[in-house]
């Protein structure tokens, strides 16, 4: 569409619930169980009938079986009308952000007015799998006629068949590459020399400014409490460890690359349910309603590139949107880069500032710049906070605008690597 006749779109408000730590067993509450505790105070808080939206769009990767397109069941519990439109977004990390994403394009574009995006995960309800090999038994013993068949079909059984496969260990494993995620993160530490001390000095600092966002109640309009059937309170982030040092980090033993590895459970983001809404309207229901917009959406991007390295995916995404608007480093106030490791974080800032990778791949003349560590996760992030995988996208869009507007900040970009190699950006402004 001519960029002269788009619409201006405008993030006017947003909610997410606490980001529960997935501990032993399935955590309380189902992906669409945390749409709805989130959504149905969001949208209590809002002036404008629920019917005024006109779609709903949620991001979620790990989809139970009794949630089916989990987008249309949250937009009938929360209430909207068995007319609304609801379909649900899978980009692995980047779902969360997808939707927004999508909202942004239909409005921008002028199809739509107003639209309700999300990201919803409960990484502990990650289903266990039988293995190939016991399903293929498994089959064989259906399809068996008669008691003889049986028995015979009874003799292929193997003990193995009767352990489960984890199935969030295989969807966090590249089908190409092979390589886990936090693989993908060891090989960018030793691309950019990234030491053990710095990624747990990241690490600490991370759980640091969450604990001080909660203490000093810089999350209470964003963060809304979600309470289990048995009366339970979830009230805040509970994976964060505000005693968090270095010799408590330095205790622990590398994970994915035994005994020199540079990735630990510290310094790597917690696996943790949790869901985000944001909700976009254009300038004209912005007036119709009478809304006042956290922020406005400018432009996003997504990127591509070798899944071994899928780490460097903010930096593939997020440079093109500063090189179409003319911004260096320093023109950007705020960043919000999710934090899947502490070594793929550090990586990214380290290829930024790298003249030859920024000449190389990246087409500057020299390093586009280092990103000051006051501008970038003043808040913490999912080292400290958790990444529910469908949702962290959307989350830091909503903590972006959020945080831009409470420090009179003019522009920010929000950004994530996603699994698979691929990067996702979104650039805020502040309204004018």
């Amino acid at each position: 569409m001519n960029a002269r006749n788009s619409q201006r779109v405008f993030l006017v408000d947003g909610a997410r619930t606490p980001f529960i730590k997935a501990r032993s067993g399935p955590g309380p509450f189902t992906p669409v169980d945390l749409a709805v505790q989130c959504g149905r105070p969001l949208l209590a808080r809002q002036s404008f009938d629920r019917t005024a939206f006109d779609l709903v769009i949620l991001g979620c990767v790990n989809v139970i079986a009794d949630e089916m397109n989990p987008a249309r069941v949250a937009a009938l519990r929360l209430g909207l009308g068995e007319a609304m439109v609801a379909f649900t977004m899978q980009i692995n990390c980047g779902s969360g952000m997808q939707s927004i994403d999508t909202a942004y394009r239909y409005i921008r574009d002028g199809s739509h007015q107003m639209i309700l995006a999300g990201g919803a995960e409960a990484l502990s309800h990650a289903p266990l799998v039988l293995r190939q090999s016991a399903v293929e038994w498994f089959g064989r013993m259906n399809a068996a006629k008669g008691p003889l068949d049986q028995a015979k079909a009874m003799t292929g059984i193997r003990p193995e068949f009767f352990k489960p496969v984890i199935g969030l260990e295989r969807g966090l494993t590249d089908p190409i590459t092979e390589l886990n995620m936090g693989q993908t993160a060891e090989v960018l530490a030793h691309r950019f020399g990234i030491s053990r001390e710095t990624a747990d000095t990241y690490a600490m600092q991370s759980h640091h400014r969450l604990a001080a966002a909660q203490k000093e109640g810089r999350l209470a309009d964003e963060v809304m409490p979600a309470i289990d059937r048995d009366g339970t309170v979830y009230d805040h982030d509970d994976g964060v460890r505000p005693d968090s040092d270095m010799a408590g980090l330095a205790k622990l033993k590398p994970v994915f690359e035994k005994p020199y590895g540079k990735v630990t459970a510290g310094n790597s983001s917690q696996i943790t349910d949790g869901a985000s809404w944001c909700i976009l309207a254009s300038e004209q229901a912005v007036e119709a309603h009478g809304l006042e917009p956290l922020a406005e959406i400018k432009d996003s991007e997504w990127a591509a590139l070798d899944p071994s390295i899928m780490g460097l995916g903010p930096v593939l995404s997020a440079t093109p949107i500063a090189q179409r608007h003319g911004l260096s480093v320093e023109d950007v106030d705020l960043w919000e880069l999710n934090e899947a490791f502490a070594a793929q974080v550090l990586s990214c800032l380290a290829a930024w500032g790298d003249d030859d990778f920024c000449r190389e791949v990246l087409g500057y003349d020299a390093a586009f710049g280092r990103i000051d560590r006051d501008r970038l996760n003043i808040d913490g992030g999912a080292i400290s906070l958790g990444h529910p995988v469908g949702t962290s996208g959307n989350r830091i869009v909503l903590h972006l605008a959020n945080a831009m507007k409470e420090r009179g900040a003019k522009r920010g970009i929000a950004t994530e690597c996603i699994g698979g190699g691929l990067g996702g950006a979104m650039l805020l402004e502040a309204v004018q």
